[in-house]
């Protein structure tokens, strides 16, 4: 059996669904503009310090003399040199 719906049920039901959505726009322009936490892997700022990694760790400067220039920590400066191993190995592979 069909559920009978008068014009005024349905006129309500689309303005609760109306609202509705536009709540659900303000939750979702929320989770668009916040700010992620956590390292921003290969941004600009993390591009610029791994190529001065790559030019100073090639040149034989030390791990701790890249951190205090580049004013990042040693663990850093490790996870660049990671990175820069794995980059050397993709290269060699191929």
């Amino acid at each position: 059996m069909e559920k009978v719906i008068t014009l005024a049920e349905a006129l309500k039901r689309i303005e609760e669904l109306e609202n509705e959505n536009a709540e659900l726009r303000e939750e979702l322009e929320y989770y668009k503009n916040r700010k992620l936490s956590g390292r921003q892997k290969h941004n600009a700022k993390w591009m610029a310090i791994y190529n001065d990694f790559v030019d100073c760790y090639e040149n034989g400067m030390t791990m701790i003399e890249i951190a205090r220039r580049n004013n990042v920590s040693e663990r850093t400066i490790y996870r660049y040199k990671a990175y820069y191993d794995k980059m050397r190995k993709v290269e060699v592979d191929e």
